[in-house]
């Protein structure tokens, strides 16, 4: 142990970090190729060009502090989904706000409970709170909210739901949550993650499902914060924007512990104007809804079996070890997401739907380097 072990607490010690996917140029430093990226989710058209616009006006303020609250995101936010401001919160990326909502919320000798194989954020934020992380076992690749149900118990304060869950690209229905709701009890707040909400909602329009209430939850004061992101749909993943929809008194709790100035001008100018910019929107829409099947289609042809996605993502298992896998795309120009480690899927792997001419390379990447007969 080194010097300064007996000073750093025992939970942070204890912390496995956050693992993100590979940078670009790291892969190409490595491989010595040029790389696409189809390992974090990201919007393949990258953010919207009214975006673009506004953030470089931005940067000619960019000595000025921005706006601690980000009022005018706040507002216009808050008019669109027909809530009150105080409804609302914006952070640096909806990661930062299950931080938040765990450090508000958790302690030592209180707990949280999720599924197995969900975000690797969870158990981050919660062992930094100093509470403990009950993880239910999954169902069908996704939520089991009967077993949730039965984990909660009296030191229960928390339990994180990601819909459409990552990375199994899995949906609960809005009929399902609701009746979970309805059994929830007092002491229990859950952290309604749709960082994917976009793509699902798309989804379920096409496909004659009904997807969300979240935002009704939050308009009947449920004991519910609804978190979203500008980083997927909007293409604003570095610009780090995100923020939660929920009860005005919590919230007004949960901001007490923002860090100053979290979300930059710029980011919020990018933010407002990608919400006007419906063209791009609707362009990556169309995009993963044409190519989301396509792909789907093209893996179950080479022998896989992929999970019905309800996101920007498609969760394979490759019936080999992943991160060997993931190695070998990497050397054909394909950066994918392993699903090792933390995530606790050591043969699986996730891949972001992108543009046509990136699928069409991940897919002959993927035939060069296996035999293309891996049934899960």
């Amino acid at each position: 142990m080194g010097k300064f072990a007996e000073m750093v607490p025992e939970r942070v010690r204890a912390l496995a970090s956050y693992v993100p996917g590979k940078p670009i140029r790291q892969a190409e430093a490595e491989s010595g190729v040029k790389m696409i990226k189809l390992g974090s989710n990201e919007n393949p058209f990258g953010p919207s060009p009214l975006a673009m616009a506004a953030m470089a006006e931005a940067t000619k303020s960019v000595h000025l502090y921005p706006d601690n609250d980000s009022v005018t995101l706040r507002e216009r936010l808050a008019e669109r989904h027909g809530l009150q401001p105080n409804q609302l919160i914006v952070t640096a990326g909806s990661t930062y706000l299950l931080d938040l909502l765990a450090r508000a919320l958790l302690s030592p000798g209180l707990n949280a409970v999720t599924s197995e194989r969900s975000f690797i954020a969870y158990p981050i934020v919660t062992g930094s709170a100093g509470a403990a992380l009950r993880q239910v076992p999954v169902r069908n690749d996704g939520f089991d909210l009967d077993a949730i149900s039965d984990a909660i118990d009296s030191d229960t304060r928390l339990v994180f739901i990601a819909n459409p869950n990552n990375p199994t690209g899995t949906m609960i229905s809005a009929r399902e949550l609701d009746r979970f709701l309805d059994r929830l009890p007092e002491n229990v707040v859950v952290a309604l993650d749709e960082a994917y909400y976009d793509y699902a909602e798309c989804l379920a329009r096409e496909r004659g499902v009904e997807y969300s209430h979240s935002v009704n939850y939050v308009r009947q004061e449920r004991s519910v914060v609804v978190l979203r992101t500008f980083s997927k749909a909007y293409g604003l993943a570095a610009a780090r924007v995100g923020y939660g929809m929920g009860p005005a008194e919590l919230l007004n709790y949960v901001a007490r512990l923002k860090s100053a100035f979290i979300v930059s001008s710029v980011a919020e100018a990018g933010a407002l104007a990608a919400l006007d910019d419906h063209e791009h929107y609707d362009k990556s829409m169309r995009n993963n809804s044409e190519q989301l099947p396509l792909m789907m289609r093209q893996l179950r042809e080479l022998g896989y079996a992929p999970v019905e996605s309800w996101a920007n993502f498609i969760y394979i298992e490759t019936g080999e070890d992943a991160s060997t896998l993931g190695k070998r795309l990497q050397m054909n120009g394909v950066i994918v997401r392993p699903l090792t480690g933390s995530w606790g899927a050591r043969t699986a792997i996730r891949m972001t739907v992108g543009s046509p001419e990136e699928n069409r390379k991940f897919i002959d990447a993927l035939k060069s380097v296996t035999s293309g007969a891996h049934a899960r």
